[in-house]
């Protein structure tokens, strides 16, 4: 009788699965990649001048350096599949100072007047509103520059749509850096300076920001939002945030908000609140996020954030109030629901 053998199921060898998971990584990486060239924190968004002309940098940049390694990449190419010939001395040299001085020169300075031509986009013309903007560890205190006076709100900016805003930036503690990626460059924000920054919004939507300078625990969560509004509906609800605060909603809530020491940090214009050392919260309500841009404004969210603020921010100045009774928080929670 023949001896029957036994197929083994095909194993692929080690080297094919290999080549095969380096290829799965890479596509992974490159879709990782590709992720992030859209959406509210997008340098390549484009929803304002200036980061249109970021992005047109960015492409110029990203083509010449392109262009640059594809010449290199030939010269090595060459080099390696030529005969190696002795080369004279004077050859050597003139080789030496076209590739190592005067290409590097004369590319560097074309990038840089090209790179100085893109970004005059970012300058604005005259700005048709100012807006004060000062980093705090950590969230943003944030005060529009009317005829009529300051209109203070906090850690979300509202801009009109195309038009051209100045923002003045500083710091009370240490350095930041204001940076909304989809509309404009970013800014160092220095204790005791001023700078400027214009943004002029080209699309209407909301917009993240981030703090891009290291500036402690909490630094990884100091964001704010952008919103873009047509002029007519940012001109209508500047009127409303310049108003102070609607009647309370709870007046036990409010009592608590007063009693507990809430309004030492906080400002609740039209109420006995007058704290200057947190966010303005008159028209809390009205804003989609909480601790600083990193909490959807909810009422169980709201909830967390009184009863432990570090646990939800490590390094959260803002004290706990875990001691507030079930009927007390459910009272504050009325009345800082209420404050639109």
């Amino acid at each position: 009788m023949g001896v029957v053998s036994e197929r083994k199921p095909w194993a692929a060898p080690a080297a094919f699965r290999q080549n095969r998971l380096r290829r799965i990584a890479a596509f992974s990486i490159c879709a990782l990649l590709l992720g992030g060239c859209e959406g509210a924190h997008s340098m390549l968004e484009g929803a304002g001048t200036g980061a249109a002309a970021v992005e047109r940098l960015f492409w110029v940049m990203l083509a010449a350096a392109a262009v640059i390694w594809a010449g290199i990449m030939a010269l090595a190419f060459h080099a390696a599949r030529i005969k190696a010939q002795p080369e004279r001395e004077d050859t050597a040299e003139k080789f030496v100072l076209l590739g190592g001085v005067v290409f590097p020169t004369v590319t560097l300075i074309a990038l840089l007047i090209a790179g100085m031509l893109l970004l005059r986009g970012m300058i604005g013309g005259e700005p048709d509103l100012h807006v004060a903007v000062e980093g705090e560890q950590w969230w943003w205190r944030v005060d529009y520059r009317t005829p009529d006076g300051d209109v203070s709100t906090a850690n979300e900016i509202r801009l009109p749509l195309g038009q051209t805003v100045e923002l003045s930036l500083t710091s009370t503690d240490v350095i930041h850096s204001f940076w909304a990626p989809a509309l404009g460059g970013k800014m160092d924000m220095i204790p005791g300076r001023t700078t400027t920054l214009k943004l002029t919004p080209v699309e209407a939507g909301r917009w993240g920001g981030v703090c891009a300078e290291f500036c402690g625990t909490a630094h990884a969560q100091m964001r704010f939002e952008i919103v873009v509004l047509p002029p007519e509906e940012f001109e209508t609800w500047l009127a409303a945030e310049a108003r102070p605060a609607a009647p309370a909603a709870s007046a036990d809530g409010q009592q608590v908000f007063l009693t507990a020491g809430c309004g030492a940090c906080h400002a609740v214009r039209g109420t006995g609140a007058a704290g200057t050392a947190g966010p303005d919260l008159t028209h809390l309500a009205a804003r989609a996020t909480i601790a600083s841009g990193i909490l959807p404004l909810t009422r169980e969210q709201l909830r967390a954030w009184i009863d432990d603020p570090d646990a939800v921010k490590p390094g959260a100045l803002m004290p706990a109030f875990p001691d507030l009774a079930p009927a007390q928080m459910e009272a504050l929670l009325d009345y800082l629901t209420g404050l639109t």
